[in-house]
């Protein structure tokens, strides 16, 4: 996307882009619907491997992104999108 697209689609477009296309699925909530997993990744936890499941945090508001990665630094050191920015 250019610069101009970035700035001028909603969180709403975007994330209904990714879903339409096939991207990723749609936003769920981890503590009330579980970890959305395929049967062949449950089986593999079943049997003691540990399949790397990739999650998106979805944030509130520039507080709650502030507070979220204070407290977790996986979200810090593995966001290499925004290091040139």
């Amino acid at each position: 996307m250019s610069e101009v697209d970035q700035e001028s689609i909603s969180f709403d477009d975007w994330i209904a882009i990714g879903i339409t296309r096939g991207w990723c699925g749609p936003p769920v909530c981890y503590t009330h619907d579980g970890l959305p997993t395929a049967l062949e990744e449950d089986e593999e936890f079943d049997e003691g491997h540990d399949p790397c499941i990739h999650i998106v945090r979805m944030y509130e508001s520039e507080q709650h992104k502030d507070a979220v990665e204070h407290a977790h630094s996986p979200s810090q050191w593995r966001n290499h999108y925004t290091e040139n920015k």
